[in-house]
């Protein structure tokens, strides 16, 4: 295995963070100790192929889910999704979605939380493949939301947002990577709405959609 980079400055403060979400994810029942696991998920999020799917982006998906946590039906659940939604990572490959779900069911059922729990991380990993959840899939709606909301950062944020993401694909040549990445803005400019939580609607759809129309644009010169 590729050796990971050096610890994110909030390695503690998530393993705390991750601990307390998987004590009370188990409900009251027996598990092991968390804290392995959570270990694992951190040096996943920490290896060396990733630019933008890091442990960065999972701190600021869980702040984000924190945010949307009202809106959801039940935001632990939300939350060990997050964690989950990216924690097998090749950018060359189309499963990653996949692989992360099967890792969520293998780990959350031997760390003790319940099955329907465990059923409904994996259900909501999967959606973040097309970020299209159904209307009332207010779980779905979070979580999708929380790992879009990178999309309304400010111009500079969002400018290192999309150079991190092109640094992944380093390996797609230049016009390949422009066509590949005009046809995934497109697809999400296209949806009547980027947001699906109210809060999401009002404070970040606007800024996403100018920002990704301007990279667009960027990209057809």
């Amino acid at each position: 295995m590729a050796t990971p980079h050096p610890r994110h400055p909030a390695h503690e403060a998530l393993l705390a963070r991750w601990t307390d979400l998987l004590n009370s994810a188990r409900d009251g029942g027996p598990g092991p100790d968390p804290r392995p696991y959570g270990e694992n998920l951190l040096t996943r999020w920490a290896e060396p192929q990733r630019h933008y799917h890091t442990t960065t982006h999972l701190l600021a998906v869980l702040d984000h889910v924190d945010t949307l946590s009202a809106h959801a039906a039940d935001p632990d659940t939300v939350r060990l999704a997050a964690w989950f939604h990216d924690a097998v990572y090749l950018p060359e490959r189309s499963t990653n979605e996949e692989r992360s779900a099967r890792l969520a069911e293998r780990a959350l059922a031997e760390a003790g939380v319940p099955e329907p729990r465990v059923h409904e991380v994996s259900r909501l990993v999967l959606l973040t493949l097309g970020h299209d959840p159904a209307p009332g899939d207010t779980n779905g709606e979070a979580l999708c939301d929380a790992d879009l909301a990178v999309l309304a950062g400010s111009p500079q944020q969002y400018a290192t947002y999309a150079a991190a993401v092109r640094q992944e694909y380093g390996f797609v040549p230049h016009d390949a990577f422009r066509e590949g990445r005009s046809a995934v803005l497109r697809r999400l400019l296209a949806q009547p709405r980027l947001f699906r939580t109210p809060y999401g609607q009002q404070h970040w759809e606007r800024t996403a959609r100018y920002n990704m129309s301007t990279e667009l644009e960027l990209l057809t010169i």
